[in-house]
């Protein structure tokens, strides 16, 4: 009896909710029955009208849109940065990775995080050396792919992971 009171409350809920959602569907909102070819995405903004010769532009406006600062166009005689870093290697303060102690050194070159060097890592049990074997050099690809300390955390290495960005992150500070 418990079964059939909560199959019925099941489908008087799903048959609410279906005439509450038909009901509160916007007009532009498409009507046609469901079929099983891919939702196409829809647009996240109307678009901007094109200009027409001898009359004034007005942009749409979008009551929920906040208004964003936007910089000026580069100049030409804009000079190009050369890079964010001073030219050096630079060693990071050691940071705890529960089971040993992670430091890098970060080697700049053109203004550029070109390397990074690991010079401590726990390495004295064989789950760390499985674990660091791994994460290490992902993290150091990342590290310079980003230019930055600000890489992922990876699963299963979580500790290294955290040791090694506070350690990467000392490095960058004495290269700036």
């Amino acid at each position: 009896m418990k079964k059939f009171f909560l199959s019925v409350s099941v489908v008087a809920a799903f048959v609410l909710y279906s005439f509450i959602r038909q009901n509160t569907v916007p007009a532009t909102a498409p009507t046609s029955p469901i079929t099983d070819a891919a939702p196409t995405p829809e647009p996240t903004s109307p678009p901007i009208p094109s200009p027409t010769q001898g009359s004034k532009t007005t942009l749409p406006v979008f009551p929920n849109a906040t208004a964003m600062p936007t910089a000026p166009p580069p100049t030409p005689t804009t000079a190009v940065k050369r890079g964010q870093y001073r030219d050096g290697s630079y060693i990071g303060d050691t940071f705890d990775a529960f089971y040993g102690n992670i430091q890098v050194q970060a080697v700049v070159s053109g203004g550029r995080l070109t390397d990074v060097k690991i010079l401590q890592y726990p390495n004295d049990r064989r789950t760390s050396v499985a674990i660091n074997s791994q994460a290490l050099p992902m993290l150091q690809q990342e590290a310079i792919q980003a230019q930055s300390a600000n890489v992922d955390i990876i699963s299963g290495a979580s500790d290294t992971s955290s040791a090694f960005v506070q350690s990467l992150g000392t490095a960058l500070k004495k290269a700036v």
